[in-house]
């Protein structure tokens, strides 16, 4: 926990099951608490990166079980699904987006999303 708590570039490697999305959420949780708040239009503060809907959906149900209490918002975005209701919730303002890349390239190129206070990115699955 100390070097992923440290605010340092950091690499994980853990087999299924093991609590990886922990590992990145709670010190994102950390990291958000220590920003100034988001207004409508900010943010978000912490992009996940997943490969596939539903290990994006799988994502923000356990950032959700943690941050609840916080009053973090998180965003969902991916593609398959109507855009709409992805919309409002990013437009509303979230500190965390768990994004799929097609459509977060989607809403980045129509100014939906912004990463001008993206200060911390996870990219799960990465390799």
């Amino acid at each position: 926990w100390p070097v992923a708590m440290s605010g340092r570039d950091l690499i994980g490697i853990a087999e299924t099951g093991s609590g990886k999305t922990l590992s990145f959420a709670l010190p994102a949780m950390v990291h958000l608490l220590a920003q100034a708040p988001i207004r409508r239009g900010d943010g978000p503060i912490c992009l996940v990166m997943a490969p596939t809907r539903e290990l994006a959906i799988q994502i923000k149900d356990e950032i959700d079980k943690f941050g609840s209490d916080e009053k973090v918002r998180c965003a969902l975005v991916y593609g398959g699904a109507p855009r709409y209701a992805q919309v409002s919730e990013c437009r509303r303002g979230a500190e965390i987006v768990v994004a799929t890349p097609g459509r977060l390239i989607d809403f980045l190129e129509s100014g939906v999303v912004n990463l001008k206070r993206c200060t911390y990115l996870c990219m799960d699955e990465a390799d």
